[in-house]
């Protein structure tokens, strides 16, 4: 078998092509539950969405088996999906995909790289849920970066805030120094002024002692 043969071969074997996405599943009641990202690689600093799909459960398949279709629509008004990082938490409402009935997304731009925890809350139906799933983990953003832009962007940013910060500084200086030289023109002006007054004074009182 030439080397192309042998490529479309190891494409066609499943275990070896992997999933297109990597999705959480789990079940509640008579409900199969999946989450994900909808933009792959999730990375920090990059708005994305959790993609949750809701579908009805068939009898007899293992849940690692199961497929989603037939979605459960109008669940944006009854569910919202909590995320969690660490000790901080945000509720998401929920938006429906207009083309899919069961599939919906919550927008949000994670900042930091890590595992985040996805609570889904409400019902379904009749049926409460209040469970909690792991979407696949925030990469960096350098992970996608090349080359390198975002560290050079922050240190010119930082160079010019530093240098913007000095010439505003030396503005300042420069002020109070025309400032300063303003004021003793002001006082040498009137100085000199009164001098000019005390010689008049002198000077008619002269011309009155000689009368």
């Amino acid at each position: 078998m030439n080397s192309k043969g042998i490529l479309v071969a190891l494409l066609l074997i499943p275990s070896l092509a992997g999933p297109a996405h990597a999705h959480t599943i789990d079940s509640v009641g008579e409900y199969r539950i999946e989450i994900g990202w909808m933009n792959e690689p999730v990375v920090s600093n990059e708005t994305n969405a959790i993609e949750l799909f809701v579908s009805k459960l068939e009898p007899g398949i293992k849940l690692e088996e199961q497929e989603f279709k037939d979605g459960i629509a109008g669940l944006d008004e009854t569910i919202k999906l909590e995320l969690v990082y660490s000790s901080e938490r945000i509720t998401l409402p929920l938006s429906s995909d207009h083309n899919t009935a069961g599939k919906y997304f919550a927008y949000v731009n994670p900042t930091v790289s890590g595992f985040y925890q996805a609570n889904i809350l409400g019902t379904i139906v009749d049926t409460p849920i209040s469970l909690s799933m792991h979407p696949p983990k925030v990469d960096e953003r350098s992970y996608i970066e090349f080359p390198e832009p975002a560290d050079i962007t922050i240190t010119q940013i930082i160079d010019g805030h530093t240098t913007l910060i000095e010439d505003i500084n030396d503005l300042k200086d420069s002020t109070a120094r025309l400032e300063q030289t303003a004021q003793q023109h002001v006082v040498g002006y009137v100085g000199a002024g009164l001098g000019v007054l005390g010689l008049a004074a002198a000077a008619v009182a002269l011309a009155r002692s000689k009368k």
